[in-house]
């Protein structure tokens, strides 16, 4: 007798051969930028136009020119820079840790997750340096400099300088594991160029690749190397950034839960936005048969573990400050729920908590409607969750003579709103010249995933 395991869901559908990855996703780059791509890319543009006026203004008036106080001296910037650093970690999950544990359902995201981490970093970067009122002085005394620069300025002691390490590294890490992805890729455009200037470019990206077996060998190696580098990155980066407030004396910063549950957050608003660009990205470019309901289900299912975590972290912050008996530290967290700023708490618990919990319905789960809204709802949340820590922790302290509100102002807007240009310009400009889908990768499960296994 014969028994036959059941057939897996494709992961590549429409029947499509290896001749077929290579048209769709190089007629891509190819092709003249379509209609859609260009009101899109008008759009960011326009957005990285307002801006960059108010970072104009901001860097020549001064940050004065933001809504920070004596008593609320981390707000708005503080929560954007944790915000988009937490953006950037589904990037670097879906491509170094699934690859070492060998999922092949990353294959056809994982070059979109990268480029986002790679902006999202870049637009996180832009806050510190901002920060410093005038970086064009000295934004490199944040680096270890050798002592011929003269004193070692920097605290090796303080958690700041640990995330220009942490982020710095990540920011190294991803940018060369996504770059050697791209590779092959573009060696492939290369050999289907039909005009000189663009086979000159893809040339020179392609770094000499000839696709001999050797080289094939040696680039499969490079990644399993980058994947390990990699993957602690993804618990030590936002665990160093969990550390710019769990090290203080705040009440509600000083807490030990902070650096798991930073990162259980990162991952699950990493998610969210990495499933709001693919949605786009397969709508617009037509890749439905690329990026499948199975690929999203798998990352709403990531979303549900992630969101349930958050949701016991936050459980777990007010049974610990009750239990401590600390009079300060009950107080805290008794006013984010119902102080000034108890919208805010509750739009967080909403967004964050009961919002993925619909994905338990798989109904829900594969609606790509419905994925669509509550990716951008925990994004939202999560933008909250940051803003709740920081600002709630900070306006009311041990002397309520010194009791103060934040209220931003419209440069605190415009910078946040010039990195949402940035970032939807860099990855609209990426989804155009840059092959979206790792062809080699998905090349190789083409065939594998529709085959009938007979044991």
């Amino acid at each position: 007798m014969i028994a036959e395991s059941a057939i897996r869901e494709p992961l590549v559908t429409g029947g499509k051969t290896v001749h077929d990855v290579t048209e769709d996703i190089s007629g891509r780059v190819e092709q003249k930028p379509t209609k859609t791509w260009m009101l899109a890319m008008a759009v960011s543009l326009a957005t990285l136009a307002v801006g960059g006026y108010a970072v104009m203004r901001l860097v020549w008036d001064g940050i004065g020119m933001w809504g920070l106080n004596k008593t609320v001296g981390w707000a708005w910037d503080i929560t954007n820079f944790v915000w988009w650093v937490g953006i950037g970690h589904a990037g670097t999950l879906i491509s170094a840790i699934l690859l070492l544990f060998r999922q092949r359902w990353r294959m056809s995201i994982n070059r979109a997750a990268e480029a986002m981490t790679i902006f999202a970093v870049i637009c996180a970067a832009m806050f510190p340096v901002l920060h410093m009122g005038r970086p064009w002085l000295g934004f490199y005394w944040a680096l270890p400099l050798p002592n011929t620069f003269g004193s070692l300025w920097v605290n090796f002691n303080s958690p700041l300088l640990w995330d220009v390490f942490a982020i710095s590294t990540y920011f190294s890490v991803s940018l060369v594991f996504w770059y050697i992805g791209l590779i092959p890729d573009f060696a492939t455009i290369r050999d289907r160029a039909t005009n000189k200037i663009s086979a000159a470019v893809y040339g020179a990206l392609s770094f000499g690749w000839d696709g001999a077996a050797k080289t094939w060998s040696r680039y499969e190696t490079v990644a399993l190397i980058l994947a390990g580098l990699a993957t602690p990155l993804v618990l030590s980066v936002h665990t160093i950034v969990s550390f710019d407030f769990a090290t203080s004396v705040i009440p509600g910063w000083h807490t030990t839960i902070f650096p798991p549950y930073f990162v259980a957050g990162a991952i699950f608003s990493g998610f969210a936005m990495v499933l709001t660009l693919l949605i786009i990205t397969r709508r617009v470019y037509k890749l439905e048969d690329y990026i499948t309901l199975q690929h999203i289900e798998l990352m709403n299912i990531v979303i549900i573990i992630t969101g349930s975590i958050v949701g016991i972290a936050y459980i777990t912050e007010f049974f610990i400050a009750w239990y401590s008996g600390v009079e300060a530290e009950q107080y805290a967290f008794i006013n984010r729920a119902t102080g000034p700023y108890a919208w805010a708490y509750w739009s967080m618990m909403t967004c964050n908590v009961i919002s993925p919990q619909l994905f338990w319905r798989k109904k829900i789960r594969t609606n790509i409607a419905a994925t669509f809204v509550i990716s951008i709802i925990v994004n939202i949340g999560m933008w909250f969750e940051r803003f709740v820590i920081i600002v709630t922790s900070l306006h009311r302290d041990f002397l309520p003579s010194s009791w103060a509100m934040f209220y931003p102002k419209w440069a605190d807007v415009g910078v946040y709103i010039f990195t949402f240009g940035l970032f939807f310009t860099l990855f609209f400009a990426f989804a155009k010249f840059f092959p979206v889908i790792n062809m080699a990768e998905v090349k190789s499960i083409v065939k594998a995933t529709g085959e009938k296994k007979q044991a």
